[in-house]
């Protein structure tokens, strides 16, 4: 993606006519953000800290996916969608733009158990064909690799299956998880297991493995070396209201930019 593709929304959102931070006395203003079950971490904390400092503000937070927020905006039930994938060259729905707010890495689970150095794509490709039938043949210890994908209108499973896939369907036999955490819930009590989650959802009680040799760290997935990166994006209308692009410019303030380095990798 070029520099310019990806600072536009920004610098739509410091045209003029954008709002300025809310003053504290303002009329008592409730936002409704869904989406991304992997960004509403995030997202909450952002909420949080944005609260703090005005208090007339309340969010209204829920999940149910990238595709159902994006749904639920464009229909008036959100004012914001959190939304973890968006193909470069996929537009934006008409009367919506999308804010770029963090970059993060898809991380490929397996067990503490499973030894497996690594995976490239085409192995990992070929473990959710279900063309793998022993863990042994890729260096893991031995039985059958059970894998385990997300719900239709994930941005996870958008993206993997862009990233990844290509073109290709994961096979029927994979195990199709509700959220994030239900994914690394699994992996962490079965050894044969392999799942895929925002790097951020990743826990002690699972391995990250490298893919094509590159880990999803923070230092990688800056320098877009790491092959399983996206874009994390904040969807609002073109007409939303100040309260809106208050809580938008304080993301991608300093401020905000500090805690989206706490889940993911700021943009700046």
């Amino acid at each position: 993606m070029s520099l310019l593709a990806l600072l536009a929304p920004l610098v739509l959102l410091a045209l003029p006519g954008c709002a300025g931070p809310l003053a504290r006395g303002s009329e008592p203003v409730t936002l409704r953000i869904a989406g991304s079950t992997s960004m509403r971490p995030v997202v909450e904390d952002l909420a949080g800290t944005y609260k703090a400092s005005h208090p007339s503000v309340q969010f209204e937070i829920s999940g149910g996916g990238s595709t159902l927020g994006l749904q639920d905006l464009l229909a008036g039930r959100a004012d914001i969608a959190a939304v973890s994938w968006k193909a470069e060259s996929e537009p934006d729905p008409p009367g919506v733009q999308a804010a770029p707010i963090a970059r993060d890495g898809l991380a490929v689970l397996v067990h503490p158990s499973n030894k497996i150095p690594g995976l490239t794509l085409l192995q990992l490709r070929a473990l959710y064909r279900g063309e793998t039938l022993d863990w042994a043949d890729l260096g893991g210890l031995s039985g059958e690799p059970v894998a385990i994908s997300r719900e239709d209108g994930s941005g996870d499973r958008e993206a993997f299956e862009s990233l990844v896939m290509g073109g290709d369907r994961v096979a029927l036999s994979a195990l199709v998880m509700p959220t994030a955490q239900a994914v690394v819930d699994y992996v962490a009590r079965h050894p044969a297991a392999v799942g895929y989650v925002s790097m951020a959802q990743s826990r002690d009680d699972v391995r990250v493995l490298p893919v094509e040799k590159v880990a999803p760290n923070p230092e990688q997935i800056q320098a877009g070396v790491y092959h399983l990166g996206r874009l994390l994006y904040l969807y609002v209308n073109n007409s939303s209201s100040s309260a809106v692009r208050s809580f938008l410019d304080f993301v991608l303030s300093p401020a905000g930019q500090v805690i989206v380095a706490k889940h993911h990798v700021a943009l700046r």
